[in-house]
């Protein structure tokens, strides 16, 4: 692992690592590692998750009431909401991180839909505040009032959809403490800030919520009748990487060159990976695989480059999802250090 920061623990998966083997899952062990603040240490056998707020029957679940409920798994990839930050010019703020700050897991655990079924919101509610046992003061720019929990809220809407889970297994294996043991959400199709670890609170609110990581942190500008408004990082943007080649790298142009990489989109399907070896001048399709793990889940994708050209090639893969967003070739200001997915060529020497 390539560590970003040691303390909070904050790992990036090595790009080989992020589905080896011809696995489209990436092995616990290598599954990026985001922590704002020291891993908590919490006990199995007293941890409890309290659902309170604007509900009719506030409840409190202990890890034994969970596993009693009706289960469910899906594979989802997460990706953190500064993945790809280090490519930025000029240099940001926030941790560095390369390709490797997004991982796929098949999550295991209780819908969070069932849980706040059983706790029925009442008329009004419209977000629900997720609130790990992390917690701290914040000592950077900008500072937070104090300790604070990380926490953040998702729409209602979100909580109730079958791909915002409550997961206490990863990989058919129990969280580790630095995934969130014993009990993470999982919020498919979000950037990974909204996948709250060690969960031990769930807030139903009637308003909506400006904490701190939606508002100082975690947040971009979105334009609304020309003036900038900021909104929460939520939904993941499409996006391609190569896996099987690096910058710099010499390769032989003797035969053909086979691009191997991994593409994703968020809440919506990946409907096209395009190749361009010429730095975006001209694109051609890439081969995806006829059936995909589902919209909240990476794929695989494979170019041969036919008839290589020698001499320097700009190597660059764009994604497009199913709704026809396509990676923009420039990034965006107005998305701050967050939601990175403009076009980040690689340099390949061919002789």
């Amino acid at each position: 692992m390539l560590t970003r920061m040691y303390e909070p623990r904050n790992l990036e998966t090595p790009v080989g690592q992020l589905a080896p083997a011809g696995k489209l899952n990436t092995p616990n062990e290598f599954f990026f590692t985001r922590s704002h603040f020291a891993q908590p240490k919490l006990d199995a056998a007293t941890w409890k998750v309290k659902v309170e707020g604007h509900v009719e029957n506030p409840l409190e679940f202990t890890l034994d009431d969970l596993k009693k409920l009706p289960q469910s798994s899906k594979t989802i990839t997460l990706e953190c909401g500064g993945n790809g930050r280090v490519f930025l010019v000029p240099a940001v703020r926030g941790l560095q991180w390369g390709f490797g700050g997004a991982s796929t897991a098949e999550w295991a655990g209780v819908a969070l839909s069932e849980i706040l079924e059983r706790a029925k919101p009442k008329a009004g509610a419209i977000e629900v505040i997720l609130v790990g046992a992390d917690a701290g003061p914040v000592n950077s720019d900008p500072t937070s009032p104090g300790p604070v929990a990380f926490d953040r809220s998702i729409s209602l809407e979100k909580a109730m959809k079958p791909e915002t889970l409550l997961a206490m297994q990863m990989n058919g294996e129990v969280l580790s403490q630095g995934h969130g043991f014993p009990v993470r959400a999982v919020v498919g199709g979000y950037y990974g800030m909204a996948s709250v670890k060690w969960l031990t609170r769930i807030l139903v609110v009637d308003r909506p919520y400006a904490g701190f990581w939606q508002t100082f942190d975690y947040s971009v500008f979105e334009r609304r009748n020309g003036l900038p408004h900021l909104r929460a990082v939520a939904q993941m943007e499409p996006k391609a990487i190569l896996t099987s080649h690096e910058s710099g790298q010499s390769v032989s142009g003797a035969q053909p060159i086979r691009f191997q990489g991994l593409a994703w989109s968020g809440e919506r399907a990946v409907a096209k990976v395009e190749l361009s070896t010429d730095g975006g001048a001209t694109w051609a399709a890439a081969e995806l695989p006829e059936k995909q793990l589902g919209e909240f889940a990476w794929v695989r994708w494979q170019f041969d480059w036919k008839v290589p050209k020698a001499g320097l090639a700009k190597v660059v893969a764009r994604c497009t999802d199913a709704a026809g967003n396509t990676q923009p070739e420039k990034r965006d200001i107005d998305r701050r250090t967050y939601a990175i997915n403009h076009w980040i060529p690689i340099e390949l020497i061919v002789k």
